[in-house]
């Protein structure tokens, strides 16, 4: 049987095991998939640029693509979202620029069925969305591969394990390339002493050929990685910080070549080794300060237990951490960390929940309480109820949302890189332009060939790159270190724009346990339907007025009531037998068209039109609240209190906090609307709730705040999650978004400026190739370096 060669990869296999697709003939269904994907994507012009090359497997064979598509790889790596479509996160192998996130993140966009792409350069995370019923994940992969890249799901250990191997073997080409440039100083010295000093051509030829054995190992094998990124840039149509790299490198190793052949002129070829040392150098420290950076989601997640005890009947077995199911009840020993969210069934004691709220007190728990994954049993032995699967246990859902806020990118990261993809070709047109320039002034072509390579060198795309994701990533990690979740990282960004503040009063600025304060039965005979309809709510005002009855009177029964509701932001209706029966503030009484005169009561009861009882009840405020909300004042944020509670009980809460804005009586729609007006202004409004009214107002802001302790919905539509439920995390929520957003911008001019006095310089013919080298690696390493100062830029805490 015949060797046929396959339409795509151009291997030769036998002509019976090849797939026949019209004209065309693959060795494999990925091959297949690939060529027709590059087709539909617009990049057919891969082949022509490839000519008759082969695609070689690579050294390490890759796993067969297939595999992405098995139950097993789901069933670790893949989610479905609400939308139904698939969601996973995959580390891509072989990014190093802007540029390689570009190509990505284009090329899987033109893909059928690829709902959203998003990949963080700052730690090669990609959060791929796509139609299961479209496209295969194999595909995907394979066009990752096609283009000259890698994936794989991810996952700590392994993602470990590829981060090691490629530091590793950035370790090895840093080496070379630095022996090769120590030995040719050496070499270099005597050149320059024999400039001045005379030295013979036999001579002078021979220290340059000495110099290019040196010179080949540091430009091919330390290099290569340069090299690598510049063929697939090219092939790709990107002009890329590699091809600079590899451009300035490779011309000054030929014109070094020439100058030693012809035995005339200075050769260069210390300014080669100088070149791809620097660079790397750069690159590899930078690649150790992004690891730095993007360490977050390993060490809120460090130490989770793989197994759990669980209790089944009378015995004790280990089940894997995924295989634990709502129902089960586990066995939790002194010391060891909670897997599962659940409820506390047996024993009680101390829990550190500071790998999710920042906070290092220990927090009490009893029979009934809630815990959480993440936190750590210090004290005790328990038992407890799981009441959430792993999947979706606080610490993963913690885990995933910080993960999914990395990989999006604020707006202004959006336009750096926008800025970056044009950068290099710009450079390559002025190196010409100088080069021009210099050899026409006149100069003679050494001048104008070295003048030119220095602009090429010296050009640092790579800093203006970097200079917003890895501000943005160490932004994100340190909030939530301190119990603050960013749902996206544009909300760093948005955050730092707010002047105005909305805030609920009930459960944002005073605890959720309230207590009465004054209590006037007026007719005795009605208190058991006062604690009946009381008993039926879970509003806190309900529960608080149901506890203070029973510890009254613990012989009093629940009475059967009928068309019970609830009145959002006014209290409770219902019926019994055939009495009427309302128990809420003054605005429900008011809507019923009882007379009742405002008085220092918040709370009133009436059977058939007729008020009964009046009660005045009062919730704590938070601790750190006016600490808190005086540290925002000064931060020049105008604070709001709108509350559906009584106008005396919110002005008591507004006059303790120095708050002078406050309205009372207020509906979720009016919380609403009020901040659309403020919209309307011109005002940049974020709001803070925890209840189910605040859902409307927290949509409405530009950035919603959720306290950790609120309802399941009102954190599901926050834009960023108080895990620690304090005021001081909202004042740090602040505090980090500014300091961040400030480091972005300082970033961004370091970048601007470095290139806008470098490159003028270098078409001046003020800097050498090497010194560029040297320069273009600093500018890099001087926006990392800044970055890693949000930590250290202002106590993040008050005194």
């Amino acid at each position: 049987m015949s060797q046929i060669a396959c339409s795509h990869c151009h291997l030769e296999f036998d002509e019976s095991v090849m797939i026949k697709d019209e004209e065309l003939h693959f060795c494999c269904t990925g091959c297949q998939g690939v060529y027709h994907l590059l087709g539909d994507s617009g990049l057919e012009g891969f082949y022509s640029k490839m000519g008759d090359t082969q695609l070689q497997p690579p050294k390490e064979k890759l796993e067969d693509s297939s595999i992405f598509d098995s139950d097993a790889f789901y069933k670790q790596f893949v989610s479905v979202n609400d939308e139904g479509f698939c969601e996973v996160s995959l580390i891509i192998e072989g990014i190093h620029c802007a540029a390689c996130v570009w190509l990505n993140e284009k090329a899987l966009h033109k893909m059928d069925g690829v709902v959203d792409v998003h990949i963080n350069y700052t730690n090669n995370k990609a959060r791929i969305t796509w139609s299961d019923e479209v496209v295969k994940l194999s595909n995907i992969i394979d066009m990752i591969r096609a283009i000259g890249y890698n994936a794989f799901g991810y996952d700590k250990e392994l993602q470990e394990s590829h981060a090691n191997k490629e530091r590793k073997d950035y370790y090895m080409r840093m080496a070379v390339a630095t022996f090769a440039s120590m030995n040719i100083m050496w070499i270099a010295i005597a050149q320059y002493a024999g400039y001045f000093s005379g030295i013979d051509q036999d001579m002078k030829t021979i220290l340059n050929v000495a110099e290019w054995v040196l010179a080949t190992p540091a430009l091919f094998y330390s290099g290569w990685i340069f090299f690598r990124g510049a063929y697939f840039g090219v092939k790709n149509k990107i002009v890329n910080m590699d091809i600079l790299v590899a451009t300035g490198a490779s011309l000054t190793y030929i014109y070094s070549i020439y100058i030693t052949l012809m035995q005339e002129g200075e050769a260069y070829f210390d300014s080669v080794t100088m070149i791809i040392t620097f660079v790397l150098l750069g690159k590899f420290l930078e690649k150790l300060s992004k690891k730095n950076a993007a360490d977050t989601l390993d060490i809120i997640s460090k130490h989770l237990p793989s197994e759990v005890k669980i209790q089944d009947n009378d015995e004790v077995i280990s089940l894997h951490v995924q295989e634990v199911k709502i129902g089960d009840i586990v066995l939790l020993g002194v010391g060891e960390k909670v897997a599962v969210d659940g409820v506390l069934l047996e024993g009680e004691g101390s829990f550190d929940e500071s790998s999710l709220s920042g906070e290092s007190d220990a927090i009490a728990k009893k029979k009934g309480d809630n815990i959480i994954s993440g936190s750590i049993s210090l004290d005790a032995n328990v038992k407890y109820l799981c009441t959430k699967d792993f999947s979706h246990s606080t610490l993963s859902n913690l885990m995933n949302l910080l993960e999914n806020s990395m990989a999006k990118k604020p707006p202004i990261e959006q336009m750096a890189n926008k800025l970056s993809e044009y950068f290099s070709s710009i450079i390559l047109a002025l190196s010409f332009v100088t080069f021009i320039v210099w050899y026409l002034w006149p100069h003679s072509f050494e001048t104008a060939f070295i003048v030119g390579i220095s602009v090429i060198i010296i050009a640092c795309p790579c800093a203006l790159a970097l200079a917003t994701p890895v501000a943005t990533l160490v932004g994100l990690g340190l909030g939530a270190k301190r119990g603050i979740l960013f749902k996206e990282a544009a909300q760093l960004e948005s955050l730092a724009k707010i002047d105005t503040l909305v805030v609920d009063k009930t459960g944002t600025l005073t605890t959720n346990t309230l207590h009465v304060e004054t209590f006037e039965m007026i007719d005795e005979r009605y208190k058991e339907l006062l604690y009946s309809i009381t008993s039926q709510s879970k509003h806190p005002v309900s529960q608080a007025i149901s506890r203070y009855l029973y510890a009254e009177d613990e012989h009093l029964h629940v009475k059967v009531l009928t068309d019970f509701e609830s009145i959002s932001a006014r209290g409770l209706k219902a019926s019994f037998e055939d009495k009427k029966l309302l128990a809420g503030n003054l605005a429900l009484m008011q809507d019923n068209a009882l007379h009742v005169e405002e008085e220092n009561v918040n709370f009133y009861f009436s059977v058939d039109d007729k008020i009964v009882a009046k009660l005045r009840l009062k919730d704590t405020i938070k601790e750190d609240a006016k600490s808190s909300i005086n540290a925002i004042n000064k931060l020049g944020i105008e604070i709001i209190i709108l509350s559906g509670d009584g106008l005396n009980e919110v002005k008591r809460v507004a006059n303790t906090l120095d708050i002078k804005q406050y309205k009372a009586h207020f509906t979720p729609t009016q919380k609403a609307q009020f901040i659309s007006q403020l919209q309307a202004e011109g005002k940049k409004v974020m709001m803070a709730g925890d209840g189910v009214n605040d859902i409307l107002a927290l949509s409405q802001a530009e950035i919603s705040v959720a306290m950790g302790s609120g309802s399941d919905i009102a954190i599901e539509v926050s834009d960023v999650v108080l895990l620690n439920d304090s005021l001081s995390a909202l004042y740090e929520a602040f505090k980090i978004s500014r300091v961040t957003f400030s480091l972005i911008k300082q970033n961004l001019m370091i970048s601007l400026l470095y290139n806008a006095i470098t490159i003028p310089l270098a078409m001046m013919g003020y800097i050498i190739p090497f010194v560029a080298a040297i320069s273009m690696s600093i500018s890099s390493l001087l926006v990392v370096g800044n970055s890693l100062r949000i930590q250290a830029k202002s106590n993040l805490r008050k005194k």
